[in-house]
């Protein structure tokens, strides 16, 4: 399982009209594998939840999302499990089947909100836009697999 952290200003995801916003905090860009656990989604998200990823006082990365009172966006994405080592289309065959990426993405999510943090999400399965202000910018890379962060 992989997460996209970006640290934002503020981000929303439109579909037609507008459907869910955040102000500051993070959009995560969540991506299931067929080889994705249970575990996974719940350590993703207690290792999110628990990151330092604002500045204090004295500018230092050392305040987490909850620290600074910041919300998330979280944003089903199976196209970061795209494949691009033959030719020049993607294959997404890594990536999760519906059923199986639902249920670890709301798995994902609950942890979050189980932590106490404000979790908006975008549309599962469906084309949306998601607008993204980078804060810093900070861009993060989350990955688990076997119940263990990489």
């Amino acid at each position: 399982m992989r997460v996209v952290l970006q640290r934002v200003s503020n981000s929303m995801v439109i579909s037609n009209e507008l459907y869910n916003e955040i102000g500051q905090g993070y959009c995560l860009l969540v991506g299931v594998s067929s080889d994705s656990t249970e575990a996974d989604a719940v350590k993703l998200a207690e290792k999110i939840a628990a990151s330092r990823n604002f500045e204090d006082d004295e500018g230092k990365i050392n305040r987490s999302i909850a620290d600074v009172g910041g919300e998330i966006l979280s944003i089903s994405q199976f196209t970061l499990y795209a494949d691009m080592k033959k030719g020049n289309r993607p294959s997404f065959t890594k990536a999760a089947g519906r059923e199986h990426a639902d249920r670890l993405y709301k798995l994902f999510n609950e942890t979050l909100r189980d932590a106490g943090l404000v979790v908006k999400e975008g549309f599962f399965g469906e084309m949306m836009e998601v607008r993204i202000n980078n804060d810093g910018p900070i861009t993060i890379l989350y990955e688990a697999a076997d119940g263990k962060i990489l």
